[in-house]
């Protein structure tokens, strides 16, 4: 991606991360340019969503800085962080739509929250975004009255109420089926490009993520372990890469989560150190 730091809509500097004595980042550097699509890729704890979560404000890293727009955001106070999450959108995993509005209600929340509209407007601009994403004839249905993959647009839509210029998606496409997977996909892609927005994707699907990706990021043990287009990274011999993208079950990436010696644990002895039950 470019050097200069005028196109990139969010920078990540040195930054390490941790929650009391466990580190979950370090040394983390990124740049998410404007108008692309980045994703954030790496197996489950790796720290994909923590990512995001330093990114919108809620968490402060350790040491290192995090900016948007040029403002640091770790140097925010609470009415900077508001005021600089009225340029964001989040689509939440698994949508988290409130279960007791309609979708039409799910959509208007950010912009009856952020703005003082007139409901008739609102309401036209609620229309447009159901529209852009398929889902206008849905506008009176409740979250529970349609399927996983249409309240999976509505949130999209939510997300872009409020045109933001800068949209983070913490797992889209976790729970679709095929052809779900598939229309959010492209929506992704097609809503960045008609706002001009940047969009972070934090995601372990390989194929979708690689059709509409910009750029990449591998995430392993709290680290950055390799980065680039998806043409480079589908051809790319790093061992990490090759893990994930082949979906192999041995490589660098461990299955077993670090942990003492198993027959220690369970009160047995190990033969040999192998940990083996006698």
């Amino acid at each position: 991606m470019s050097t200069d730091p005028s196109l990139a809509q969010v920078q990540i500097k040195d930054l390490a991360f941790s929650y009391g004595e466990r580190s979950i980042l370090s040394g983390i550097n990124m740049r998410f340019g404007r108008g692309k699509v980045v994703a954030v890729m790496g197996g489950s704890g790796s720290g994909k969503t923590t990512i995001l979560r330093l990114i919108g404000g809620q968490l402060r890293p350790s040491s290192g800085h995090v900016s948007v727009n040029g403002q640091q955001v770790d140097g925010l106070d609470q009415k900077g962080l508001y005021a600089l999450r009225r340029g964001m959108g989040m689509l939440f995993q698994f949508g988290a739509l409130f279960t007791d509005m309609t979708v039409f209600d799910n959509v208007a929340f950010p912009l009856r929250e952020h703005t003082r509209l007139p409901e008739a407007l609102i309401r036209d601009l609620v229309l447009m975004k159901l529209h852009a994403v398929g889902l206008r004839g849905a506008c009176q249905f409740k979250p529970a009255e349609i399927s996983g993959g249409m309240a999976r647009r509505v949130a999209l839509a939510r997300a872009i109420a409020l045109d933001p210029q800068l949209i983070l998606y913490d797992e889209p496409f976790a729970g679709l089926d095929p052809i779900s997977l598939g229309v959010t996909a492209r929506l992704i892609r097609q809503l960045n490009d008609a706002l001009g927005a940047t969009s972070v994707l934090v995601t372990h699907d390989v194929h979708e993520s690689f059709a509409i990706a910009d750029y990449v990021y591998f995430i392993a043990r709290g680290k950055v372990v390799a980065e680039g287009s998806p043409e480079d990274l589908r051809v790319s011999t790093d061992p990490f890469v090759r893990q994930f993208v082949d979906a192999a079950p041995d490589g660098p990436v461990p299955f077993h989560y670090a942990a003492g010696d198993y027959a220690a644990d369970l009160g047995l002895k190990s033969v040999a150190g192998t940990g083996a039950r006698p």
